[in-house]
């Protein structure tokens, strides 16, 4: 185990090498001042100062007022709240009168309940709100089976009751406490929901002796029954052990008929929809009364606790229709209780943003954890590969905007409870490092999440270095002190301390980075929401550069990233005469020629500002265009514009495109503010479809217009 002095020396000693910025003193955050002045890390004073210089007037307004805050102005934190911390033991062993839902209760072991709880986390709020958290998203919390197989429900996902708080978490009002504390202090709460499954209580016949017990002791799967074989008559008997069949709450759920009976998924076709999910109990989402159900069980979790927002388990596992109907009600029904920027973004794991956003589109969800923002950020950071990947990722962001949904609304992450943390990835792709250069690549992995597009989600304990030995339970180690021998052998990044520790340390390094980065991004509102565009990216491992530009301040960000271990220079097409240093601790920058040069240190960034406004994108027009079905996509037209004129490196134009419906009207079908200028049109709204009527409209942001309608064949 390195010591932080240790790395520290390192790190100074490197000079060039490693250059961690996230120790800098922001003045900003009185928290992240006095840790820092507890501790030798040297400030970056120019930093400090732009960010103080720069500091949005409406900034501590909109962190005061969590309620009518935009969830593009937030940061979240994604926690199971059984491994954070133990604020009350008396709750350790669960319910006390639903024999279910009690016990499973081993800090020694991964897969049990460790103690964890709601009250501990809500003691805990200052630690998160001094990091500069501003949501909070948890694991499911409502009342679950506690045992299941070798291991418990402490994660939350195995529900038997959809109305009540699972006890081993505290009560319902032990959850109203958190949201009321975290809401006093500007921070919001999400909910983790489940409608895919409930708790493995179903038995099949073919599978299972009448106590539920399994016939064939040594393989415990009951093999997937296709349709064409339940057509032929080759179905599985479902039936419930007599001690089960009341234990889910609403009493609908109790019944077989609402589920699919088909047997264990194969994770591809039509079983990664209608099979069970690990044996869980996998719900008929195409059932009218599934869908009101839910709706209805949802809509009361909204009326009872006024969370801010849901994030949905497995929601490629269930049918499209069924989101169609589930999330506009769910929305609305928000709104209606007084919650106006409810957001709800679904758990969908693939990689391929043309899948991922079927699920914004086509299935009305506001948005979708960004899975493929996680492949290509620690591809290109907290691995070698070329930057070119980032370019490719968000060129692909026209595939979620539509009528009612953007990229921007995506929630960016770059490890989590299932896959694993950063930290495990870098112990994989740079065995022979040192602690000092992976604790830097995961400051710069994170800071990527934190200022390209997108709403940042900090997973717990990778703040404080947590790397674990894989997925799953091998990534959910304990914040507070651990008895759990596999996490408290683990090398954590930056520290001394091992998970044995109470881990909730304000000097750490990865800490103090997370704290300077949240104030840079609230102190900016183009760093929370402006126009992402793609500026430069080399072939091989090194710079990424990219601007970010707010519509109505119109002056660009100017960001670059170094995931090489030697210095990096890029020359730029510039915006302005000058840009004013906002992180890096570098001079301000003149523009040569049109042109400004950059330098980045070994695995840093830098932030800079232009000193004016990007000039108005003037006499932009259409010169031609292509539209085909999409081949990623094919319930989609893909529609490609060309545009002459254009001579600015950042061209300011949002060019807009609706469709022709079977009622003759006009209808917004997408708004791109980025080259290559695109629009994805769902084939089956547009009248006429291929042979239909299109109307594109170019707006240089300055007031000028100009429309053309445009017949497609």
């Amino acid at each position: 185990m390195t010591s932080f002095n240790k790395i520290t020396q390192t790190i100074l000693a490197a000079a060039t090498f490693i250059n961690i910025a996230a120790c800098q003193d922001t003045n900003q955050n009185s928290t992240t001042q006095n840790a820092a002045n507890s501790t030798s890390n040297s400030t970056s004073k120019s930093a400090t100062q732009s960010a103080a210089t720069d500091k949005s007037t409406s900034s501590a307004d909109i962190y005061a007022d969590y309620l009518n805050r935009d969830v593009r102005d937030d940061i979240f934190y994604f926690v199971l709240p059984d491994r954070f911390a133990n604020g009350d033991p008396s709750n350790d062993q669960g319910s006390e009168v639903h024999a279910i839902s009690r016990g499973g209760f081993d800090p020694t072991h991964k897969g049990y309940f460790h103690g964890g709880d709601l009250p501990g986390l809500k003691q805990k709020l200052p630690y998160l709100k001094e990091m500069g958290i501003t949501a909070i998203w948890m694991t499911p919390i409502l009342r679950n089976r506690a045992m299941q197989g070798s291991s418990s429900g402490y994660h939350g996902y195995w529900i038997v009751d959809f109305t009540q708080l699972d006890p081993h978490f505290g009560s319902n009002d032990d959850l109203k406490d958190l949201i009321d504390t975290a809401h006093s202090m500007g921070m919001k709460v999400f909910f983790d929901i489940i409608t895919n499954h409930t708790a493995d209580i179903i038995r099949y016949e073919e599978c299972h002796n009448e106590d539920g017990s399994h016939k064939d002791k040594d393989n415990y799967n009951c093999k997937y029954k296709y349709m064409e074989q339940l057509a032929a008559g080759d179905t599985y008997t479902p039936f419930v052990p007599p001690e089960q069949k009341e234990v889910k709450v609403p009493a609908w759920l109790n019944d077989p008929k609402y589920y699919n009976n088909q047997g264990d998924s194969e994770w591809h076709g039509e079983s990664a929809i209608n099979g069970d999910f690990a044996g869980l109990d996998d719900l008929n989402t195409r059932d009218p009364k599934v869908v009101q159900g839910f709706i209805d069980i949802y809509k009361d979790i909204i009326t009872k606790f006024k969370p801010d927002g849901f994030r949905i388990d497995t929601v490629k596992h269930v049918d499209l229709s069924f989101w169609q109907a589930f999330s506009p009600a769910i929305m609305q029904h928000a709104k209606d209780q007084g919650i106006p920027n409810f957001h709800v973004f679904g758990e969908v794991y693939d990689g391929d943003p043309a899948f991922l956003s079927r699920f914004t589109t086509l299935g009305k969800m506001p948005a979708i954890l960004d899975f493929g923002f996680q492949g290509n950020a620690d591809a290109v950071f907290a691995n070698t590969e070329s930057p070119t990947k980032l370019v490719k990722l968000f060129d692909d962001d026209d595939y979620y905007n539509d009528a009612d949904s953007a990229a921007d609304l995506l929630l960016t992450f770059i490890g989590n409870h299932d896959m694993g943390r950063v930290g495990l990835f870098l112990n994989k792709n740079f065995p022979q490092a040192s602690e000092a250069e992976k604790t830097q690549r995961s400051i710069l992995t994170h800071a990527l999440m934190y200022f390209s597009r997108g709403i940042p989600v900090v997973y717990y304990g990778d703040e404080q270095g947590f790397t674990g030995d894989g997925n799953d339970q091998d990534a959910r180690e304990d914040m507070m002190p651990s008895v759990t021998d596999s996490y408290n052998d683990n090398n954590l990044l930056g520290t001394d301390k091992t998970t044995a520790d109470d881990n909730f340390d304000q000097t750490h390094p990865i800490y103090l980075a997370l704290a300077e980065f949240a104030d840079i991004y609230k102190s900016h509102k183009a760093l929370r929401r402006g126009i992402h565009f793609n500026r430069y990216a080399e072939q091989k491992s090194g710079i990424y550069a990219f601007s970010r530009v707010d519509k109505d301040e119109k002056v660009e960000y100017l960001l670059a990233f170094n995931a090489a271990k030697t210095a990096k220079t890029v020359e730029l097409a510039a915006t302005a005469n000058s840009y004013q240093n906002i992180y890096g601790d570098h001079s301000p920058l003149k523009a040569n020629n049109g042109k400004i040069e950059i330098q980045v240190a070994p695995l840093s960034f830098v932030i800079y500002k232009a000193g004016s406004a990007v000039e108005s994108a003037e006499g932009a027009t259409l010169a031609s265009f292509t539209a085909q079905t999409d081949s990623r996509s094919p319930e989609f037209l893909d529609v490609q514009y060309q545009l002459s004129g254009l001579t600015s490196a950042l061209p300011l134009l949002k060019v807009t495109t609706e469709y022709k419906d079977q009622n003759g009207q006009f209808q917004l079908a997408a708004e791109d503010f980025t080259p290559p200028y695109r629009a994805k049109i769902e084939e089956a709204l547009i009248a006429d479809g291929l042979q239909g009527t299109i109307r594109v409209t170019i707006d240089n942001l300055n007031g000028d217009t100009s429309e053309q309608v445009i017949n497609l064949d």
